[in-house]
């Protein structure tokens, strides 16, 4: 079913370790909770229509208007799309 899920603590942190999302919100030393709270975020378990990728989608978003970043999965590891 596509519908949004919470992101756990542990997935924000994994977020957080991702290169280019440490780099756009300018991170430091936040902790998983106080970026959550900074930012607008979303899983899915996604499943494509037909070939292509199914696995874990997250979409996140600061609080200016603007893209969004997509993370999927890439070897296990989170990647920004």
């Amino acid at each position: 079913m596509n519908i949004p899920h919470r992101i756990s603590i542990p997935e924000w942190h994994e977020i957080m370790l991702v290169p280019e999302i440490r780099e756009s919100w300018g991170l430091g030393d936040e902790t998983p909770e106080q970026f959550a709270e900074m930012v607008y975020g979303a899983h899915f378990a996604f499943e494509s229509g037909g070939p292509g990728y199914i696995g874990d989608l997250y979409v996140i978003h600061g609080d200016a208007l603007g893209e969004p970043m997509t993370l999927i999965r890439r070897d296990g590891r989170l990647v920004v799309v």
